[in-house]
């Protein structure tokens, strides 16, 4: 174990040729969420992570701003969510702390399993208008045997009702959950390393 001072995160190097050759401006978020399961059947079937992904999306023009997928296993890192990652990414490419901005344009953070409690603060603080999810907890919980935290009871109403300044979070479920939920599966029958059960 050698000191270190910096930390530094990386994308598996198929992901930036996978936006390059698929549709990034998606005005539906269903078509979003197709995208995002999508990315997180890559990162099973290429073994570079979790079963996971999420996306930041223009809600208005379905404009992709920024993707991730989970590296929690191959950063050694417990912070580094496919929410995380692309909420990052998405800041760091507008060179904003808050997706909220007054001049940009409503963002939406697309998920494809519901985040755990470590996203959801995420949620709480990037500045995104909106929250769109995929599979939920009790899935990932009862197929992968991940534990997702101990979310409030009332999350969503909490994310609608933020006191002002911040501004509401509308949360959308249950979009192609059937189709996320297969992912999960796909991981846990090939053996992916359930490293928070």
């Amino acid at each position: 174990m050698s000191d270190s001072y910096q930390v530094s995160l990386s994308l598996p190097p198929w992901l930036p040729d996978f936006i390059s050759t698929h549709e990034t401006t998606l005005p539906s978020p269903e078509e979003q969420m197709r995208f995002v399961i999508e990315l997180s059947h890559q990162n099973v079937t290429q073994k570079t992570g979790g079963p996971f992904a999420a996306a930041v999306f223009e809600r208005d023009s379905g404009k992709l701003i920024s993707a991730g997928v989970n590296l929690v296993v191959p950063a050694h890192t417990s912070v580094a969510h496919a929410e995380t990652m692309a909420l990052m990414l998405a800041q760091q490419k507008l060179e904003s702390f808050t997706l909220g901005r007054e001049d940009f344009p409503p963002m939406d953070l697309i998920a494809s399993s519901q985040p755990c409690i470590q996203c959801f603060g995420n949620t709480w603080w990037s500045g995104v208008s909106g929250l769109i999810i995929g599979a939920r907890a009790e899935d990932v919980e009862s197929i992968t045997g991940f534990r997702e935290g101990p979310l409030p009871e009332n999350w969503i109403d909490l994310l609608a009702n933020r006191p002002a300044p911040l501004k509401p979070v509308t949360v959308e479920r249950d979009v192609l959950r059937d189709e996320a939920v297969a992912v999960l599966e796909l991981y846990r029958d090939t053996g992916g390393l359930i490293y928070n059960s």
